[in-house]
């Protein structure tokens, strides 16, 4: 006998530095106790059952664990591959509204987070994409945690009064008392001042000297070339390509999104900058291996080259890297992208 239609709570997955909608469905019947989640999940979204259980009897609803209860999740498209805790959020509001115990229209709101045992929020990667996915595809409300509502609202244009909303959240109760509209949240929004923020640690005005060098690093930052330096130990090589990104200018809006997207993806966003306004500078070690400088893995993930897009990537010790890595740079160099083929993914990342 079955208890409920199933239910449908949209949430997304990162594919490379771009988000795309995955649908959550939650079948509830009775039967014997089981719970299963089915679309290609990880092993973090696979261990989520239990988390959502402990979860939801924290927040005084009813677990799934404690009823004779069979449920079945379906992370759609099922060909696409599901990574990380951030369904645990969308997987426990769709088993409380199949589940009857919670009321509300899941359309227009994208709804994303990791749960803890105690029912709070974890913050998550990639919340950028997902606030420009939303913007892409006329959704109305970003639901996710509250540490990373600021990051989110970055990608949302001042002048943008009636588009998307970035509501972030501290606990599953919160959430469930929001979607009921028995509690208000303002949506996150940034102050110009935290938009425009063009700080770098080292500059020109720290070295003495070197002026011929000096007016390499002015040529090549006006014309964005290459630029090599070449010279014994200690004559400030490495100071000077430090400074290069000083001369650079600030990232215009687009670019900053850009920017920002990659290091949201890869979890590497400072936590007190909400968007990376100033050019990024990237300094590998010589001893990198070609997948961390290129992009690589399974699946794909930015590299070393995508990190510095619109900065400065610096090697220093550049004879040192391996030969394959440094032949594997030209092509990038070239087309300002670079593409990871491997067996069942294609991804083009900006370099």
């Amino acid at each position: 006998m079955r208890s409920s239609l199933p239910s449908k709570i949209f949430s997304g997955a990162v594919v490379g530095i771009d988000a795309q909608i995955v649908e959550v469905e939650t079948d509830v019947s009775y039967g014997l106790r089981n719970f299963e989640i089915v679309g290609l999940p990880d092993k973090a979204i696979e261990e989520s059952k239990e988390r959502i259980g402990v979860a939801l009897k924290s927040s005084g609803f009813r677990s799934p664990h404690t009823q004779p209860l069979r449920v079945l999740v379906n992370l759609a498209p099922a060909d696409l591959k599901k990574e990380g805790a951030l369904y645990d959020l969308p997987i426990a509001l769709g088993f409380l509204l199949a589940s009857k115990q919670l009321h509300f229209d899941p359309a227009q709101n994208i709804i994303i987070g990791e749960l803890s045992l105690d029912g709070k929020l974890r913050p998550i990667k990639g919340a950028l994409s997902f606030s420009l996915l939303a913007q892409s595809q006329d959704y109305r409300t970003v639901i996710l945690p509250k540490e990373n509502a600021k990051e989110a609202a970055a990608a949302i244009p001042s002048d943008n009064k009636d588009g998307v909303q970035i509501i972030g959240i501290e606990t599953l109760k919160e959430a469930v008392q929001f979607l009921k509209g028995s509690l208000s949240i303002l949506p996150t929004s940034l102050p110009p001042q935290d938009k425009n923020r063009h700080d770098q640690p080292f500059s020109l005005f720290f070295i003495h000297g070197q002026e011929y060098a000096k007016r390499a690093l002015e040529i090549a930052a006006a014309g964005m070339h290459n630029l090599m330096l070449q010279g014994p130990p200690g004559t400030g090589k490495t100071l000077l390509a430090k400074a290069l990104v000083s001369l650079l200018p600030p990232l215009t809006f687009e670019q900053s999104l850009q920017v920002t997207k990659v290091y949201s993806v890869t979890g590497l966003l400072p936590s007190d900058q909400a968007r990376i306004t100033s050019p990024p500078f990237r300094n590998p070690h010589h001893a990198s291996s070609e997948v961390a400088l290129l992009g690589g893995g399974n699946p794909p993930r930015a590299g070393e080259i995508t990190l510095a897009h619109h900065g400065v990537l610096f090697l220093d010790e550049f004879p040192e890297f391996h030969r394959d890595v440094l032949e594997s740079l030209r092509q990038p160099l070239e087309d300002g992208t670079i593409t990871v083929l491997r067996a069942r993914h294609r991804l083009t990342l900006p370099a």
